[in-house]
């Protein structure tokens, strides 16, 4: 298998460095020549409107002399017929019609050399420039599906190099394959993971007639409480002798390790979680720091007194030292991206629903090691939990709460329906049937999450795929009054 995987990182290899480099590099010239081809045709297209303005103009110049040469001769003709003109204004009038008859010539030569030229424009244009571009652009791609057949050539090729091994590799994985033992492979399994379970002898025969203290076999499955030997509550030097077929406590699953970024709780737990991380590490950061610079000092006393030491033993430790802050300081700032991330996307809370939750966090920890404390371990090893007497919880009042006994909640914005069934399980979350009405309180921020009401006395976050919101706008549009944004 090892070989056979080799055999294909070879065809990677040759890939990369026979087709997929020298495709990248012909990509990029591909692109500077279609857009040196793209500039000649935007200039080729600019020259041609440049023309066809001065064109414009120039028939526009000739039709205004034409139409004030037209003037000028009435106009004369007028004055000419007039017994009452002098000869003089008839003079002049007649000078002023020549001249724009003149002027009209001169605009009509100047539109005709103009139409010409640009007759001789549109011709190069669309029978010479734009063609040659359009070819050259034809030209050059078919050079990329000329490219294109040899790059599949050449990896037809670097295929063809590595099929003879690849078939010997796949023979030596059949005669393996055939060569298997089930038989031998169970046995070896067995004598590697057997338990060494002793089977329990028979019970003895107690006789309650006689006068005498009662005894319990040791290789009796009762939990042997009575006999003044207390057992190892967890069971942790006899991991490996389990009765099989045992349920796991349920407990310590869900005390497992979760995701690094605290991803899988509600927004609020995340960014306390992320928040005592981020100080651990300045912990730690400040406490190798405190080394380092009692090391230094230290190979300072060396140097200045070498019948005390060598200052070169401490060299190796102060580099670790380093290394293990350098280390710490890139967690923190992992960390506390993570942190901004969530602090930027948080849905602000009253310091009601944080007091409460506060509340909340230190009753479930007490109520973890309370239930950690009961355990007792079985002769299996498993775990067991004394049923306490206490089932309910109750929130002492305190005079802290009376002080936001007044504090209005939030208003709902609208309502949602449960799509599914959720588990409220962590801090700040609340449980859903499916099918359920509820009120909605604030919408999803960016996080996945959504803040709804069952009643006045319970509310917390869902997962926003979990329900269907229906919101009210006259409702959402009530909550902001001013344009600052804060809750009506």
């Amino acid at each position: 298998m090892n070989d056979y995987a080799g055999q294909h990182e070879v065809i990677s290899e040759n890939m990369t460095s026979l087709i997929t480099g020298e495709l990248t590099r012909y990509v990029q010239e591909l692109k500077q020549e279609r857009k040196s081809h793209f500039h000649d045709g935007r200039k080729a297209q600019q020259h041609i409107e440049t023309c066809w303005k001065q064109l414009e103009a120039s028939k526009r110049r000739f039709e205004r002399d034409c139409k004030e040469a037209d003037r000028a001769q009435q106009y004369f003709e007028k004055m000419d017929a007039d017994i009452n003109v002098t000869k003089a204004d008839v003079e002049k009038a007649r000078q002023q019609a020549q001249l724009r008859h003149q002027m009209a010539e001169d605009s009509k030569a100047e539109y005709s050399s103009t139409l010409q030229k640009f007759n001789s424009e549109q011709h190069d244009h669309y029978y010479t420039h734009i063609p040659n571009i359009f070819q050259k652009i034809q030209e050059m791609e078919e050079r990329r599906i000329v490219r294109i057949g040899e790059s599949m050539k050449t990896f037809a090729e670097v295929d063809r190099q590595v099929i003879p091994i690849i078939g010997k590799c796949l023979d030596e994985i059949t005669k393996a394959a055939e060569s298997i033992d089930h038989k031998n492979d169970s046995q070896l399994v067995i004598e590697a993971f057997k338990s060494g379970f002793e089977p329990p002898g028979d019970i003895d025969f107690e006789d309650f007639t006689q006068p005498m203290k009662r005894t319990v076999s040791e290789s009796s499955l009762s939990n042997s409480r009575g006999d003044g030997k207390s057992e190892p509550k967890f069971g942790g030097k006899s991991k490996g002798k389990l009765w099989p077929f045992i349920k796991k406590n349920k407990l310590s699953l869900k005390l497992g390790a979760g995701p690094e970024d605290f991803s899988n709780l509600p927004p609020e737990q995340r960014r306390k979680k992320l928040q005592q991380k981020v100080d651990e590490l300045n912990k730690d950061i400040q406490k190798e720091m405190d080394q380092r610079d009692a090391l230094t000092k230290m190979k300072d006393v060396y140097i200045k007194n070498p019948q005390m030491g060598d200052a070169a033993s401490v060299d190796h430790r102060l580099a670790e030292l380093g290394q293990n802050i350098e280390k710490l300081r890139l967690e923190v700032q992992k960390f506390e991206g993570w942190l901004a991330e969530v602090e930027g996307r948080l849905p602000v809370r009253t310091e009601q629903a944080r007091r409460q939750s506060g509340l909340y966090e230190a009753q479930n920890t007490s109520a973890v090691n309370s239930c950690a404390q009961d355990r007792e371990s079985s002769p299996d090893g498993s775990y067991t939990e004394e049923q306490s007497q206490e089932t309910e919880m109750k929130v002492p009042a305190t005079d802290f709460d009376d002080e936001f006994d007044d504090e209005e909640p939030l208003p709902t914005i609208g309502t949602c329906k449960a799509l599914y069934t959720f588990e409220g399980q962590n801090e700040g979350t609340i449980s859903v049937a499916e099918g359920e009405m509820l009120y909605v309180i604030e919408e999803d921020k960016g996080d996945g999450w959504t803040r709804i009401r069952r009643n006045e006395d319970e509310e917390g976050y869902v997962p926003t795929s979990y329900v269907e919101v229906y919101l009210d706008k006259n409702a959402k549009a009530s909550r902001f009054r001013s344009g600052s944004g804060v809750p009506a």
